[in-house]
């Protein structure tokens, strides 16, 4: 995911722009990474420099734990635990 488009992206739920970034892994684009609204607290993961920014009834409870346990060390607690639509905190 190119940087640039941080500046049109809104959060598909509230709309609320614009979000956070916190960059996991990247080359000249972002591979990997989490778009944080500050505003409703939901997370989207980009994997494989795509940003997965879905309605929460579309989304992989699966595949966001899964990111999540991957990067566990570099995002941020209150993300982890307390991130919608899914996060740590029973597992």
């Amino acid at each position: 995911m190119k940087r640039k488009l941080m500046e049109i992206l809104a959060c598909p739920i509230d709309k609320h722009h614009p979000l956070d970034l916190l960059v996991l892994r990247e080359n000249e684009e972002i591979i990997e990474g989490l778009i944080i609204c500050p505003k409703c607290k939901r997370y989207y993961p980009i994997i494989e420099d795509i940003p997965r920014m879905l309605p929460d009834d579309l989304r992989s409870k699966e595949e966001d734990l899964d990111f999540f346990k991957k990067w566990k060390e570099k995002i941020p607690s209150d993300v982890l635990y307390k991130g919608k639509p899914f996060n740590l905190t029973n597992e």
